[in-house]
């Protein structure tokens, strides 16, 4: 959902990687139908694993409480969001887990692309 969130809002300002210690085999439906319902269609993502390359090439990496499964590199900056694990989780679960992301993308992107926030204000 940050990743879909992050395109969304960003646009082209951004370039987006995705991927977890132990990503399961498909999305979320749950969280696939709360995205939909805010018009953002995260159906055609796949789950991918998070390699030490996407980690190296990031200006930013957010982490959602992975830990030590997470590499760790030198003057990177980390941010870990705490967050509500959508897994198993029903739709109604999952709306206000898909809400407090879109806040701390929001957060991102304001300091990331302070001139694109004033112009949107």
């Amino acid at each position: 959902m940050a990743a879909g969130w992050l395109r969304h809002l960003g646009g082209d300002a951004v370039e987006v990687r995705s991927a977890g210690s132990a990503p399961k085999d498909s999305v979320n439906p749950s969280a696939v139908q709360a995205m939909a319902e805010v018009g953002i269609d995260i159906s055609a993502q796949t789950p991918k694993i998070l390699t030490t390359e996407a980690v190296q090439d990031s200006d930013v990496v957010i982490t959602m409480g992975c830990g030590d499964a997470c590499p760790i590199f030198p003057g990177k900056r980390y941010l870990d969001w705490q967050l509500e694990d959508p897994a198993g989780k029903g739709v109604e679960a999952v709306r206000p887990i898909r809400d407090e992301i879109r806040g701390h993308v929001e957060r991102l992107l304001a300091e990331l692309l302070p001139e694109r926030a004033a112009t949107t204000a």
